[in-house]
């Protein structure tokens, strides 16, 4: 079935909802890799009023999936299938202060902005987002972290929507995180959250943030099509050393290539497919366990149907 005749079909359901519904929309518009089929149908909504009315009228069998920024994200060339969510900036964008140490971010806010905005309050233990390519609801699913400090250190509390369109409030300990995980249900739509630091001095932060951005510019391919990190760091260990031993650096499948910056990076150069990256990836894998008897675990999220 089409977008077009899918959203025909579900036309009668979605009387007064005011965000935007886009059918067939190419979802390599909104990846870094820029590769992935259509999505069914994309939804933007309006604001949190918005995003609950949808969720309560769309039929429980129609699939949802939600979608950030894309940096840490592999859409499949056959697309994906059902709605598609991606919170816009207009209505899920904000951040605001509400205490001395506080800060309340909308899940459409990028991890930067977030960083930037604790440096206007004098808040510490936010400049490792300054280096994250990613959003604040992609960084509350998985536990974004970098530079030895992760989401987890910093939630209070989530807010969120179920797929019923019930609003949800979970705690820190609800969230259940682990090593760039959450143990949340993957129905569960991340809307805003509140996080907290600590006083600290201008000077500081910024020199933090500084070492932050130097780092990510002299060691990772920041100018290319790229998801990030490709691969889980296995206990006691580095991913990329592990992808370099087992001489993987820069090699190919198609358009793709493990990059010869930083080989924990997948790129495309240019004519890649998803196809192309998910089989890099997984070559990648076989090579690494077969050289160190380690078997690494995608960090990048792969979803949709194969082409």
């Amino acid at each position: 079935m089409s977008g077009e005749t899918l959203l025909k079909k579900l036309e009668s359901n979605l009387e007064g909802v005011r965000g935007r519904l886009t059918p067939d929309a190419p979802m390599s518009r909104f990846t870094w890799f820029q590769v992935g089929g259509p999505a069914d149908i994309l939804f933007q909504p309006a604001d949190e009023d918005d995003l609950s009315h949808f969720l309560a009228r769309l039929p429980e069998e129609i699939p949802v999936m939600v979608v950030g920024v894309g940096s840490n994200l592999l859409v499949r060339d056959g697309g994906i299938e059902g709605v598609v969510i991606r919170l816009s900036a207009k209505g899920f964008g904000s951040v605001e202060q509400v205490s001395d140490t506080r800060l309340v971010s909308g899940a459409a806010v990028p991890d930067k902005r977030l960083a930037g905005k604790a440096l206007e309050a004098g808040l510490g233990g936010f400049a490792f987002y300054h280096g994250i390519p990613g959003g604040i609801g992609g960084a509350l699913r998985m536990n974004a972290g970098a530079n030895g400090t992760e989401t987890t250190n910093r939630v209070v509390e989530v807010h969120a929507t179920d797929r019923q369109g019930e609003r949800r409030v979970l705690s820190h300990a609800q969230m259940g995180y682990s090593y760039r995980h959450s143990d949340v249900s993957p129905d569960l739509i991340f809307t805003k959250a509140v996080f907290e630091g600590f006083e600290e001095s201008e000077a500081v932060i910024r020199q933090q943030m500084d070492e932050v951005q130097h780092h990510r510019e002299t060691v990772q391919p920041v100018k290319e099509k790229t998801g990030g990190s490709t691969f889980k760091n296995p206990e006691g260990h580095s991913s990329w050393k592990l992808v370099d031993e087992a001489g993987m650096r820069g090699f190919m499948v198609g358009g793709a290539q493990m990059s010869e910056m930083h080989c924990n990076f997948m790129i495309n150069t240019g004519n890649a497919t998803a196809a192309d990256l998910e089989n890099l990836g997984e070559t990648v894998r076989e090579k690494v366990l077969a050289n160190s008897g380690i078997e690494l675990q995608w960090e990048i999220k792969r979803i949709g149907r194969y082409g």
